[in-house]
């Protein structure tokens, strides 16, 4: 019998990560980014800042409000093909204008989590059909929270909000506006955040830190402390006093630049969803958020059966409640109406029958005065 020999160089497994480099790299990722927040505090800028280029129109100031009559949250998808070294990214940006911009904001992230759980149902669907091919992904990979820069911590709409979130996406905090802050009320703050997430059990997204590589150990380290993070957005080159050109904003005091760890955590920030962990929050959305979604599913329901709907629109919450005041209206008015009807009636019953009992009283005396005068006619005949 032969003996096999095997090259000390190995049979080749170690070459499986560039066969699948290569697959990646001819396929392409499709990645789903949503933001979420008040209006006003940089989102549109934030994600051109971030793919620098324009991915999203800016709304014009006069038009940011025009829908507030509606009272409703809306959900606005951009689609985006980016691609950098002949590799290629189908980009979903997912945006949510009116969230938070009413004076009675009650249920108005009903609209945002039945989004992102009808993405899990559709993908859940399609993945039971008997061709699985071309299937659409639309699973949200990451959500940004944008915070109002207010220096003090974060308001029961934004705990309420993260809540739902955190269960159910990678949730990612960001402090908007980190330049009309200062470093130390930043810092406070920041600070203040970490306290009411830890405290109201609000499940983030933290990347992985452990690495064999010391540097890329370090680096993870950095951007999980620095969450949540602090982030200015600018599309504008602009000139700093010393005569670099930078992406910023232009003040007395000098340029607060974007990219600027001292300034803002942009930097750390955009290698969390795109240098270094773009992997991990795709893996992470289908091994835990998806695979949670499809357990809970698949325990309650049976197999093609169609998801009970119990989220409400709130805009309709709303009309249904003001048609249910117009109805009581409606119905105490006509109550009263009806009220008034009877006790007129019950008035005009008592007059007839005291008008009856009057005229059977005047019978009486009648017949009594022609019993008397029959009673006398009788005595006189007889004499």
């Amino acid at each position: 019998m032969t003996a096999i020999t095997i090259s000390t160089s190995g049979i080749g497994i170690s070459h499986l990560p560039n066969q699948k480099h290569r697959i990646i790299s001819k396929k392409g990722a499709n990645f789903t980014l949503m933001v979420c927040g008040e209006s006003g505090l940089g989102k549109t800028t934030f994600i051109n800042t971030l793919f620098a280029t324009t991915i999203k129109n800016y709304k014009a100031p006069s038009q940011r409000h025009k829908k507030q009559l509606d009272r409703t949250v809306e959900i606005e998808i951009t689609k985006a093909e980016l691609e950098e070294k002949m590799f290629r990214v189908n980009l979903n940006v997912i945006d949510t204008p009116g969230f938070g911009d009413y004076v009675n904001n009650r249920d108005s992230w009903l609209p945002i989590i039945e989004f992102i759980d009808d993405q899990h149902e559709n993908y859940m669907r399609q993945e039971q059909q008997p061709v699985r091919q071309d299937k659409i992904d639309m699973r949200v990979h990451a959500c940004l929270y944008f915070i109002r820069p207010t220096g003090h911590s974060l308001k029961p709409l934004d705990i309420e909000i993260m809540k739902r979130l955190g269960s159910r996406v990678n949730l990612i905090p960001v402090v908007a506006k980190a330049d009309t802050l200062t470093p130390n009320d930043l810092n406070k703050f920041k600070q203040n955040i970490r306290q009411v997430i830890q405290e109201n059990n609000i499940n983030i997204f933290g990347c992985t830190v452990e690495s064999d590589d010391e540097d890329t150990t370090r680096r993870n380290q950095q951007i999980v402390d620095a969450c949540p993070y602090a982030v200015i957005g600018s599309t504008e080159v602009v000139a700093t006093p010393d005569g670099r050109n930078v992406r910023g904003r232009p003040y007395l005091w000098g340029v607060a630049e974007v990219e600027n760890e001292t300034h803002c955590d942009f930097k750390k920030l955009r290698n969390l969803l795109i240098r270094t962990h773009l992997i991990e929050l795709i893996t992470s959305t289908e091994d835990t958020h998806y695979e949670y979604y499809r357990q809970q599913q698949m325990s309650t329901r049976k197999f093609g059966e169609a998801k009970v709907k119990k989220v409400e629109n709130p805009k309709f919450r709303e009309k249904e409640e003001d048609l249910r005041k117009t109805f009581t209206e409606k119905v105490r008015n006509e109550e009263t109406r009806f009220r008034q009807w009877e006790q007129q009636l019950i008035n005009e019953r008592d007059r007839l029958n005291k008008d009856l009992e009057n005229q059977h009283a005047h019978i009486k005396s009648l017949e009594g005065e022609l019993d008397q005068m029959y009673q006398g006619g009788r005595g006189t005949i007889r004499r």
